[in-house]
């Protein structure tokens, strides 16, 4: 598998990475940084949560920000930054994952996978793809979903990942709150 998608399986190595190191690090020095910064450090967060490795420390930093921020006020912020992150990734992704994403959508296993979404794959996909991004589940694997999508624009993208980003991050915020 890594001869054939090595950028797909550096990804998920990624992922299982960011894991390790957050669940065995202590992050309070940036915490303190962050919240020193205002809004800046909300956008920061943001800019965090569009990645996988990043994506657990962002979330546990909303929730810390939470009760120190006008929600609204850091929603909107913090949507900037993710979309900004998102943007860069989508670019990347665009230009170097689509070839192997393709050769991925060919393979036995997917393609049986794919069989009973066959006349709604593209819908299926938007939807799987946004409940990814809107979640603090590693973002590239939603936005490699929507750029394989030919109809999705670079402007379509931007309006639709902002939306989703704003969504589940005011979710968190609101948890946080609660907290």
């Amino acid at each position: 598998m890594g001869e054939r998608y090595p950028k797909l399986l550096f990804l998920l190595f990624s992922v299982v990475v960011a894991f390790i190191l957050v669940a065995k690090r202590d992050f309070a020095p940036l915490q303190q940084i962050l919240f020193s910064l205002g809004y800046l450090g909300t956008f920061f967060a943001g800019f965090l949560y569009a990645y996988s490795f990043t994506a657990i420390l962002s979330t546990a930093l909303f929730l810390l920000l939470a009760g120190e921020q006008n929600i609204f006020l850091a929603v909107f912020v913090a949507g900037i930054g993710a979309i900004i992150g998102d943007f860069l990734f989508f670019k990347l992704l665009r230009g170097s994952f689509s070839q192997e994403l393709h050769r991925l959508s060919k393979e036995k296993l997917v393609v049986a996978l794919g069989k009973p979404f066959h006349h709604f794959r593209r819908y299926a996909l938007m939807v799987l793809a946004g409940i990814i991004i809107s979640s603090p589940l590693p973002t590239e694997f939603g936005i490699a979903m929507f750029s394989s999508l030919k109809e999705m624009t670079t402007r379509r993208f931007l309006i639709v990942t902002y939306l989703l980003h704003t969504f589940g991050i005011f979710i968190i915020l609101l948890i946080g709150k609660a907290l």
